[in-house]
């Protein structure tokens, strides 16, 4: 089980990136090849928000525990999903602009959540590493998480669905699995995203394990 889920989680990425430019999928007006940037736009998504939410849980165990090795895993976390947010982000502007004609729109209340939420985690950055008071820091940062996982999803899951938006499942439009994710396309997406997410924690182990190494030689 030790290794397990990384080897899972390798497997399904390889699947998903090769038989996700195999496989046939549905002829569809606008979309047409580029709705196979589902397979990996959409489940890097998933892993992000798979991340942050766990960074937020770690958060409010930091507030109610005062460990410093739960904000330690707290931020390790967010670092891990912002790195997803990043592949996530090209993905998504290399679709717009092959669909939508322009690589950003300023007029898609989604893409404007996401922006504002990458500036949101960035500024979760920069504050741990300006408050230099172990126990201090915990208990700011783990309160600023908490307000940034929770903006977030106002950001990029509420507000989009109250208003117009371009993104399918938002603002009135169809989301695909309404209309045009047939069957054969289910069985590259879902492995897609149960390995993005392993992946993903993966990642995270990795990352607390370099923080004990670097608590260890600095004490």
């Amino acid at each position: 089980m030790k290794y397990g889920y990384k080897i899972l989680s390798v497997l399904l990425i390889f699947y998903t990136l090769i038989w996700g430019l195999l496989n046939s999928v549905p002829r569809l007006d606008i979309l047409n090849e580029t709705i196979r940037n589902v397979y990996y736009h959409v489940p890097i998504w998933f892993a992000m928000l798979f991340m942050m939410g766990t960074s937020f849980v770690y958060s409010i165990r930091a507030l109610s525990n005062s460990s410093p090795l739960l904000d330690t895993k707290a931020f390790n976390a967010a670092i891990v999903g912002f790195f997803f947010a990043l592949p996530g982000l090209a993905t998504g502007s290399i679709w717009a602009k092959y669909t939508w004609g322009t690589w950003w729109t300023f007029q898609d209340p989604k893409l404007n959540g996401v922006a504002i939420s990458i500036l949101i985690y960035l500024a979760y950055f920069v504050l741990r590493f300006s408050v230099e008071d172990e126990q201090k820091r915990a208990r700011i940062s783990a309160v600023y998480n908490i307000f940034a996982f929770v903006m977030m999803n106002i950001f990029i899951m509420v507000l989009p669905r109250l208003t117009d938006s371009l993104h399918p499942g938002n603002g009135g439009n169809p989301a695909f699995a309404k209309y045009d994710m047939n069957s054969n396309m289910r069985t590259v997406f879902y492995p897609a995203v149960i390995g993005w997410v392993l992946f993903s924690v993966w990642l995270f182990e990795l990352k607390n394990r370099i923080s004990v190494i670097n608590t260890k030689l600095d004490e």
